[in-house]
């Protein structure tokens, strides 16, 4: 079975006030393709400086990993009031560029077919640089880089749906917030007008709904009271190693919340 793989920034995090530690996409779904077992690749930079304090966590997780550094690492601050994330973005870190693409992160994905592409704002990967990595290969993306205002300062949500970028993405995963920054009210209608195959809104303890051949499925979850930072990261992961396997959208996303479940479970 080919590996799938996993594009984007580490980030450096605080939450609720304590230490800084390691972010974004990259760690939280290595730690969903090493639950699954699953052959997996990481393809993520981060600046020079941040590297001895955020990569060793990534690469003690056992997948794969490819690095180079970036101008600046991205940095957020959030604490969380019930399931809702109050986060106030500290450091922007730096966009992928087409030489990001073509020098380092394609050869690091030769072999993979399946890939989720993570920005953590709005413009980390323009849609030429998403057409680069996608070129033969099907790409999951994260809604976060529709909608995060890339400034720093309060995290503010924003409609700014790029088409051109669209059109490289297979699946499209949406937090239910940035749902309704996208759509106000999220109906299959509109979800069709993006025209992406498969979209996932992701609801919390509440399940994610799935849009994908036209009709609208409901997933369900079990509320956790742990800590929920990186839900979304490792069940987009889980998702693409399900779709790659070959199961059906709503078999991958009853799989994927299964994953999600598992970590929160087990998190200290």
């Amino acid at each position: 079975m080919r590996p799938v793989a996993v594009v984007g920034s580490l980030a450096r995090d605080v939450v609720d006030g304590g230490p800084p530690r390691v972010g974004g996409a990259p760690y939280y779904a290595a730690l969903a393709l090493r639950e699954l077992n699953r052959s997996a690749r990481i393809v993520t930079k981060c600046a020079r400086a941040d590297r001895q304090e955020l990569l060793p966590a990534l690469v003690g997780l056992g997948v794969p990993v490819t690095w180079q550094p970036s101008g600046e690492t991205p940095a957020f601050a959030f604490h969380y009031e019930a399931e809702r994330r109050i986060m106030r973005i500290e450091a922007t870190g730096e966009p992928w560029s087409g030489e990001d693409a073509r020098t380092w992160a394609r050869p690091a994905l030769a072999s993979v077919r399946w890939i989720h592409v993570a920005p953590l704002l709005r413009d980390d990967f323009p849609a030429a640089v998403l057409g680069e990595l996608g070129r033969g290969r099907r790409i999951s993306f994260d809604g976060q880089g529709l909608v995060r205002v890339r400034e720093n300062g309060p995290l503010r949500l924003e409609a700014a749906p790029d088409p051109a970028l669209l059109r490289h993405v297979t699946v499209l995963k949406l937090a239910e917030e940035e749902a309704e920054a996208l759509f106000g009210r999220i109906t299959q209608r509109a979800v069709d007008q993006l025209g992406v195959p498969e979209v996932v809104v992701t609801r919390g303890s509440r399940g994610c709904i799935l849009y994908a051949g036209g009709e609208e499925r409901v997933i369900r979850a079990h509320p956790l009271p742990n800590d929920p930072t990186g839900a979304g990261d490792a069940f987009a992961a889980a998702y693409v190693a399900g779709r790659s396997a070959g199961f059906a959208p709503a078999g991958a996303a009853r799989r994927a919340t299964a994953v999600v479940a598992t970590l929160l479970r087990s998190r200290k």
